[in-house]
């Protein structure tokens, strides 16, 4: 499935249905009076968070959306049907923006929320709502008015409790895998990920938690450079980041230097997101020789938290990390 987080679109509500002009004419009725209907109202343009979307690949070849016009009014005071609103389903975490001015018009956070972002036009008035002493007979009545047409910018922010953050190839794809059954790409080459991936993980109480594997930051992500640019966005709604890197590269605590510049650079309170740090692939080196305690002692020393040495493919180490991942996010949900 591509994944497309970022689209525009136009919509355009239903015109309101036309008033008309009408008489009673009935045999017994001597001076039925103006019976001219009222118009019907036009349909709306609503978004709907849909849990089970993920991308909003849906607008990438269809980008017009338009609600049905309401039926003119009948005789004998009859209103017409209003049109029918439409209903555009969107993933969970879609922001949308009003492509001119860039003013934020709302967040679809929650399943099942909705968004009326295009207004139905009202139906126009019958000739019967004309009736006054002074006109006993009107015959005017007025059209129905123009829905509202907007164009939208929808930007996706994907949900999920903890960010897998890192330089590509350093195993956050294998970890995800590992933890959940989330089934992404992996291979021994830089760029593996090229989209978001989403693991549900779950706790040992049964309840899931969704973890994101964010493609691989590279130096000047945060400028645009490689595929983390457009993928930083989806870290600003996590409540956890977890900082993987490959302990058998050649810089190891430059590589980690390098995403927590990325992410000062980037803003949006990134950096100060509360962090793990994750020390991957130990199964491929030998731990207790003088150069690797010498790299731990030098993380421990620039990280201010605890650093847990694991290895995604032999799955060494996960479960104490998983007890200190639900523990914060506990106490973060306390917090908040």
């Amino acid at each position: 499935m591509q994944f497309i987080d970022r689209a525009e679109i136009e919509v355009e509500a239903g015109k309101g249905g036309d008033g008309i002009v009408a008489f009673r004419r009935e045999k017994y009725v001597p001076a039925g009076g103006p019976a001219g209907g009222n118009g019907g109202k036009g349909g709306s343009v609503i978004l709907l968070a849909e849990e089970n979307l993920q991308t909003l690949l849906d607008f990438k070849y269809n980008r017009l959306f338009k609600g049905e016009d309401g039926k003119r009014g009948g005789p004998k005071n009859m209103t017409g049907a209003s049109g029918s609103d439409r209903i555009i389903k969107v993933p969970c975490g879609t922001m949308v923006y009003d492509a001119l001015t860039e003013e934020l018009i709302g967040d679809l956070v929650e399943p099942g929320e909705t968004l009326c972002i295009a207004k139905g036009g009202k139906g126009g008035l019958g000739n019967r709502h004309f009736l006054s002493n002074s006109n006993r007979a009107p015959e005017h009545a007025l059209p129905g008015l123009e829905g509202e047409r907007k164009s939208l910018l929808l930007e996706l922010k994907l949900l999920a409790e903890v960010g897998i953050i890192g330089l590509p190839n350093a195993g956050k794809s294998t970890l995800i895998s590992a933890l959940s059954a989330a089934k992404p790409k992996i291979a021994d080459y830089p760029f593996t990920t090229l989209i978001p991936n989403l693991g549900v993980v779950r706790k040992p109480t049964g309840d899931g938690t969704v973890f994101a594997d964010i493609p691989g930051l590279i130096e000047g992500a945060s400028m645009g450079a490689g595929l983390g640019h457009e993928f930083l966005r989806h870290i600003e709604r996590t409540r956890l980041l977890l900082h993987l890197i490959d302990i058998t590269d050649i810089d190891p605590v430059e590589n980690y230097r390098t995403i927590q510049n990325e992410l000062e650079a980037y803003g949006h309170d990134l950096a100060a997101k509360p962090q793990l740090l994750a020390l991957n692939k130990v199964d491929a080196v030998d731990l207790e020789s003088e150069e690797m305690q010498e790299l731990i002692k030098e993380f421990k020393a620039i990280f201010p938290g605890e650093v847990f040495l694991i290895s995604a493919v032999a799955r060494v180490g996960l479960d104490e990390l998983m007890g200190v991942i639900w523990e914060m996010l506990e106490r973060l949900e306390v917090a908040a």
